[in-house]
């Protein structure tokens, strides 16, 4: 009788064992948790027991390891599952540092919740398995940390939507794995690394909504991945490199909203890019030629300083869903191919006319 108690004793151990959690990596749970409040949802409700492996919402751990992989916390998602909707998320608090404990984990996604404040646990630089950081949609301060370049394996960082500001970190131009950079809507300042074009398998960049200065790196034409580019409402100065427009992927570049001069580069109408906008900039002299690859869902260069006539090969683009060329100093008769814009894509200019506009006078 004594032999089988104590198996059952060691059985039981032997089972507890396996169905919790490394020491170390729930109490580190625990500790992030407590250092939130989300009093709506009860999310965290099914964070109990030794068990963070099994039914704890938002958590996932390596089927063989059994350490914690992921944390996922979407606010949107999240209501969605709860079946509350239609209550707006909000969850306040911070990320403790003691998330730097779950050495094996290799995503972190805490988005939208609103109110989530303070800074980025300078440690996680030292979780050298992460693949993606998407803290978008909170109000996260402080300066993006300044070894972010340790986590080489990353290749989501996503920041968008919070309250950072310093600079972009020398060292994030060593996360070669990086395919996703989006520090949307912050107050993000300083140059732009001209080191930038290292960055060989980045296929975003958005960076739009902060206080940049400087010039654009023609370096960036070095990143042969590179398919959606936005650097708009910036305080970018200077030209708009020509290499820009020679980039093979390249297919959205947004630069409106900055304080750029010089010409349009001849080298983005003749390019595959789709969706392009310059607007309200200091740009002047004449609208390029358009070149036969031309396809403009969205064209825009209104508010700048632009002159002369709309060139007749306009023509030429195969398809131009949408133009803004109001608010400029352009002169001349509106070529046909475009005359089915609304009047309001050319008001505001020097001497347009023709169709939608008045008709042009003849001498």
């Amino acid at each position: 009788m004594q032999i089988l108690c104590l198996t059952a004793l060691l059985l039981f151990a032997i089972t507890s064992t396996v169905n919790s959690c490394l020491p170390s990596e729930l109490a580190a749970l625990q500790s992030f948790k407590s250092s939130l409040r989300e009093p709506n949802v009860g999310l965290f409700n099914s964070w109990t027991g030794t068990d963070c492996c099994h039914n704890w919402f938002g958590v996932s751990c390596d089927e063989n390891t059994r350490r914690v992989a992921d944390i996922n916390l979407p606010a949107g998602t999240l209501y969605t599952t709860f079946e509350k909707a239609h209550r707006p998320g909000y969850m306040t608090g911070s990320i403790s540092p003691e998330i730097c404990k779950l050495t094996q984990i290799s995503s972190i996604t805490i988005t939208d919740w609103k109110g989530i404040s303070g800074e980025i646990p300078t440690c996680i630089t030292s979780l050298s398995f992460l693949r993606i950081i998407d803290l978008a949609g909170n109000r996260f301060s402080g300066n993006i940390p300044n070894d972010i370049g340790k986590l080489i394996h990353l290749n989501r960082l996503s920041l968008a939507d919070n309250l950072f500001s310093g600079g972009i970190p020398s060292s994030l131009i060593s996360l070669t794995s990086l395919t996703q950079l989006d520090i949307r809507n912050n107050r993000v300042s300083g140059f732009i690394p001209t080191g930038f074009g290292k960055l060989q398998n980045l296929n975003q960049a958005l960076l739009s909504g902060n206080q940049f200065y400087g010039p654009i790196p023609g370096t960036i034409s070095q990143i042969n991945r590179l398919s959606d580019l936005d650097l708009s409402q910036n305080r970018l100065t200077g030209p708009i490199p020509e290499s820009l427009g020679l980039m093979s992927t390249l297919g959205t570049l947004k630069l409106d909203t900055n304080k750029l001069s010089g010409t349009i580069p001849k080298s983005l109408l003749s390019s595959g890019i789709s969706d392009l906008n310059l607007s309200h900039n200091m740009l002047e002299g004449n609208i390029p030629d358009f070149g036969a690859r031309a396809y403009f869902t969205s064209l825009d260069f209104s508010y700048n300083n632009l002159k002369s006539a709309i060139p007749e090969s306009i023509a030429s683009a195969s398809y131009i869903g949408y133009m803004d060329l109001s608010h400029n100093h352009l002169c001349g008769p509106i070529p046909n191919a475009i005359d089915y814009f609304e009047a309001s894509s050319f008001e505001y200019n020097a001497c347009l006319c023709g169709k939608p506009l008045n008709a042009c006078k003849l001498n």
